[in-house]
Order: structure tokens, then sequence, then C-alpha cells
């Protein structure tokens, strides 16, 4: 009786968690938004660079596939919104505690806008589909924000930088060693966390 109890209690305050930034102000719901940027800046901090590509390998796409999570849809897009746009304004909490616009017109600000919309994407299956919020559909959902959209439009700005700025067209090969496959393994551990995360503490109904 002592199991069945906590686990109805784990229940209960999993169902709380996952509502209360949901039914905040949106005062409330903009700090909790400027909050999650500010996560997403720290963890940009958690970074290294490999010896091929402009493009750092860093911890920041943990906090944006989660933000959909914890925010829901539209204040999750808006808390990456902030930090991309704050950080582009000059805020230092890009990679290496920088700021500035040149974040959004280098290599890697097609990465930075994916944020936006990856976020915004994670989190309307989670409201909308309960069901996503099991680990194996979520771990694909997370596939498909990370690598279709993130890299996606993150691979596009790279190579429109590389051949305008740089001079220096390359293949789509070329392309895919400098931006994605060296993330691969990374960015799919921060998955398999992010989804293990959501299973644990999202409600299923």
């Amino acid at each position: 009786m002592r199991g069945l109890a906590l686990t109805e209690h784990y229940f209960e305050v999993r169902q709380k968690l996952f509502k209360w930034p949901r039914e905040q102000t949106v005062t409330r719901k903009l700090i909790l938004a400027i909050g999650m940027a500010a996560l997403t800046g720290l963890l940009a901090q958690v970074k290294f660079y490999l010896p091929w590509t402009p493009v750092p390998a860093t911890g920041q796409t943990f906090a944006v596939l989660m933000a959909g999570i914890l925010l829901g849809r539209w204040w999750g897009g808006v808390s990456q919104a902030i930090y991309v746009t704050l950080g582009a304004a000059g805020i230092p909490w890009f990679s290496s505690w920088s700021g500035g616009i040149h974040h959004l017109t280098g290599p890697t600000g097609g990465y930075l806008v994916g944020f936006i919309f990856a976020a915004l994407f994670i989190g309307y299956f989670c409201d909308r589909y309960p069901k996503s919020r099991n680990f194996v559909p979520m771990l694909g959902l997370m596939v498909v924000a990370n690598f279709v959209i993130v890299h996606g439009l993150g691979l596009c700005q790279l190579a429109i930088w590389l051949n305008l700025v740089k001079n220096n067209p390359i293949t789509m090969k070329e392309l895919l060693w400098m931006g994605t496959i060296p993330f691969i393994a990374g960015d799919i551990t921060k998955i398999i966390l992010a989804a293990g995360v959501v299973k644990a503490v999202t409600p299923k109904k």
C-alpha cells in the first residue's frame, strides 16, 4: 500500500509541475522564459571546438529541447527568441561569454535561429499529444528537432557564409563533415538525456 501511495503521489506531483508554468500570468511566464534563456546561455559555455569546423559543440541544445517541454509551445519558443535576440543585441551569453549581431550573420547564425523553431516544435507536440511525452516518441521528435530543424537551418547558413564571406564553396559531403557529423554522438547523448527527463517528469495524460 505504501508503494502505491508513493506512486500516486509521484503522479500527482508530476501533473502539478507540468501545469504550473502553463497556468501563470503573462508576466510570470515572461520571467520563466528569461530564466530559460539564461540557462541556455549558461549551457552554451559548455563547449569545445574541433579543428575542422568553425561551429563549436555546446551543451545549449539540451536547454533548447527542454524549453518547449517545461514552458510549453509558445513560451518555450519565446525563451529561445529572447536568448537569440538579446545575445545578438550584445548580452554576452553566447558561447565563450560573447554576444553581438555577428553571431547571427556568421557561421553559427542558422543554428541559433533553429533553436527557436525547435523549441516551438517540441512544445507543440508535448502540449497537444500527451503520448508524445513517453521516451520513444519524444526521442524521435527530438531527433527531428535537432537534426532536421536546428542542423538544417544551421547547415544552410554555414554554406552561405562559406560561399559568400569566405569565398569557399564546398560540397554537401564537406558541409556535413563540417556542420553535423562531428556533433552526432554528442547530440544523441543530449537527446537521450532530455527524452529521459521528459519521461520522468511529465504526465502521460
